[in-house]
């Protein structure tokens, strides 16, 4: 990280055993082992002995919290799926299971936890890598995604912290539609999403002219990037948006979707990002927390379909977030926990090899064209 921090943050990890619960199945490629494989490499690193890092065990989200997104018929529905334990919550990428509101609630009330603990000034940094579930809607389920916990921070930190500028970054592959929808006309959430080009990806959504409406109208900023998008043009764009309307909009606190599915070599995506850029990325943000808003910053997982790519990119964010370097060869008796999962060959080290890239002129051409089209649009981006 270039710069340095007056002194280490407060971080908190958020973890239990019973997160692994949402679990959509051995075929699904939502893995929940992602989560104990994360907490395994930093615990191996040393990251959770340092003096500034806790991990904090999370309870389930009352039912209650709940309404601050979601209509009560859905919740009641994913009860009833729940009970049964079969059938689907969406088209087909949401199978319901025996205990998937129960689950879903403890998911829920992770973020939740990550929120309280830096708004109660406990912590200045939390990470909840099982959170992240942008696509769900007030009244349906959608890709992956039983409750909309960014939503749910959201709503949460306006009504019970009074709020009133949010801001709201995501950098999954996917778009975070469910978020941006669900706070299209709200100038209290400035929602900044970088993903892939909707026209080539779920959800088909998170164009550039899609700016909000009404008051919210210039706060919700897409940026779809094309297929095989890598570190250079990306970070340029994110670069050129990011601090700018950071400083432009001063939010009260960030929160941060870090979707892994952006990495190359994702299962479900298209991208072609290195750890390098998420290094970077969460870099940024984590100083822009410590110039504009008390340090107040929230990481929540989201997507990330290939595991050691996955682990590695929140690994590193969590270790940026304390401010922890360690050694880039990976423990050994990390190896042995991922071969015990039968996915092959682990990685051995925590960040991908920086090799020569030639420069793709017509790809960092369409990238500043939508950097362009956004200036034009996004009245924040002439401010600063």
């Amino acid at each position: 990280m270039s710069g340095v921090l007056a002194m280490a943050s407060r971080t908190a990890f958020i973890y239990s055993d019973a997160l692994l619960d949402y679990d959509f199945g051995e075929s699904h490629p939502l893995r929940p082992e992602r989560l104990n494989l994360t907490f395994g490499l930093i615990k191996a690193q040393g990251t959770l002995g340092l003096n500034n890092v806790s991990v904090v065990r999370p309870k389930a989200a009352d039912s209650s919290d709940l309404l601050l997104f979601h209509k009560e018929r859905y919740i009641e529905a994913v009860k009833r799926f729940s009970e049964v334990g079969h059938g689907l919550l969406d088209s087909g990428d949401t199978p319901a299971y025996k205990g998937c509101y129960e689950s879903s609630l403890l998911l829920v009330g992770a973020s939740l936890a990550a929120v309280d603990l830096v708004m109660r000034k406990e912590v200045e940094h939390a990470f909840n890598p099982v959170g992240g579930l942008h696509h769900a809607h007030p009244d349906r389920a959608s890709g992956f995604c039983i409750f909309n916990d960014p939503a749910l921070c959201i709503a949460y930190l306006k009504k019970r912290y009074g709020l009133q500028r949010i801001m709201y970054l995501d950098i999954d592959a996917h778009h975070g539609d469910g978020v941006m929808y669900g706070f299209y006309s709200d100038p209290s959430v400035l929602d900044i999403d970088f993903h892939e080009d909707g026209r080539y990806l779920f959800p088909g959504t998170g164009f550039t002219n899609e700016i909000g409406e009404g008051e919210g109208r210039g706060y919700k900023v897409n940026i779809p990037v094309p297929p095989f998008t890598y570190d250079g043009p990306y970070l340029n764009a994110f670069r050129q948006i990011v601090p700018r309307l950071t400083r432009a909009y001063e939010p009260e606190i960030i929160l941060m979707q870090c979707g892994a599915d952006s990495h190359a070599n994702d299962l479900l995506a298209h991208l072609d990002l290195t750890t390098n850029a998420y290094g970077e990325i969460v870099s940024t943000i984590h100083q822009l927390a410590h110039e504009v808003c008390d340090r107040r910053l929230v990481l929540l997982g989201g997507g990330g379909y290939n595991l050691g790519n996955a682990v590695r990119c929140w690994t590193i964010a969590f270790n940026e977030l304390a401010e922890a370097r360690p050694r880039e060869e990976i423990p050994k008796e990390w190896l042995k926990l991922y071969r015990n999962l039968g996915e092959g060959e682990p990685p051995r080290i925590l960040h991908d090899k920086s090799e020569p890239r030639k420069r793709d002129e017509e790809l960092s051409k369409h990238i500043a064209g939508i950097v362009a089209d956004l200036q034009k649009r996004i009245p924040m981006l002439s401010k600063v």
